[in-house]
């Protein structure tokens, strides 16, 4: 497992036809025409570039296709044989799961060819099978186990969406902190950006479970179990679906917090205002500086003016009581 920590984690693989293969090193190019193998290369590896430059069964433009910049999930037939573009979780380590990891594969029924420029544990698990002699025996066995391994770990991401919406749910409604808005608007965008990729690799598995001009070599148990990981990824969909309507509902929880807070703070300051316009009206009557004002000689009268002023303020927060309006 020593080559497996390399950058260039490139190689080929030779299957038995009993759940094991053989690996060989990417730089071998005189397999015998009627092995089964799968290529796994590192798009940006020497050792893939030249495994590419030099295999005369692969057309140009499936390498074209095989190391393009920009993917989206797709099944296109293409020179004799598959195009399938698939999409997997980013669980690497400081990666954001919703920035998914791309996995190119072309086969023509005996040669697989994937193409990667991040790993997926995907991947992992099926040269760990193959290592163990419980991988596939075949094509059609290898995008079978492959499909449905990338479907097993988008779960975990789910699940996660689902108990990060739950409990945010719980925090609006028990203790409402700011910081929540970032935290919702993180898992909003991660279910966004998740389904983005889950539709359209559903479709794609759907094509390649249910077109058999393109996938001949798929056998019935094969195609069966393409469709019930379309159906897991349906689910997703649905899932994400739903977690995004959730968070929606969690945001007009939000807003309506906030709209509450700011509605109690102007109607406080509103109560404060009524109650004192009248008494600053009568304070700065009283101290405009003419003559005729009464009690300027009067020792008690300031003390006078100053009961005049709570007896209003009380009389005032009375009559705000009986209007109900405090």
């Amino acid at each position: 497992m020593d080559e497996k920590q390399k950058e260039d984690w490139s190689f080929v693989s030779v299957f038995d036809g009993a759940g094991g293969a053989r690996r060989e090193s990417a730089g071998r190019q005189d397999f015998p025409p009627d092995a089964i193998l799968w290529a796994h290369l590192q798009r940006d590896s020497a050792s893939a570039q030249r495994w590419l430059a030099r295999e005369r069964g692969v057309p140009p433009l499936v390498r074209q296709a095989l190391t393009a910049e920009e993917t989206r999930p797709r099944c296109t037939p293409l020179e004799g044989g598959l195009l399938l573009i698939l999409r997997g979780v980013n669980l690497n380590p400081d990666s954001d799961p919703e920035d998914m990891v791309s996995i190119r594969v072309w086969t023509d029924g005996r040669r697989i060819l994937t193409v990667w420029l991040r790993r997926l544990l995907a991947v992992r698990d099926i040269d760990e099978m193959l290592e163990q002699g419980r991988g596939p025996k075949g094509v059609g066995e290898f995008l079978t186990l492959l499909c449905e391994r990338l479907a097993s770990w988008m779960e975990p991401v789910i699940a996660e969406i689902d108990d990060r919406i739950d409990a945010l749910e719980d925090e609006v409604l028990e203790n409402y902190q700011p910081e929540l808005r970032e935290r919702l608007a993180t898992v909003r965008r991660q279910a966004i950006v998740l389904r983005r990729y889950f539709a359209p690799q559903r479709e794609a598995l759907l094509r390649l479970a249910s077109d058999q001009d393109i996938t001949p070599w798929l056998e019935t148990r094969e195609r069966l179990l393409l469709r019930e990981t379309a159906d897991r990824i349906t689910r997703y969909v649905e899932d994400l679906d739903a977690g995004r309507e959730r968070a929606s509902v969690v945001h007009d929880q939000l807003a309506n917090h906030l709209s509450d807070e700011l509605n109690r703070g102007m109607y406080t300051l509103s109560v404060i205002a009524a109650i004192f316009l009248p008494l600053g009206f009568l304070t700065g009557l009283l101290g405009i500086n003419v003559g005729g004002l009464p009690g300027v000689d009067t020792p008690w009268a300031f003390a006078a003016v100053c009961g005049i002023l709570a007896l209003l303020a009380g009389l005032e927060i009375w009559l705000l009581r009986h209007l109900k309006w405090i």
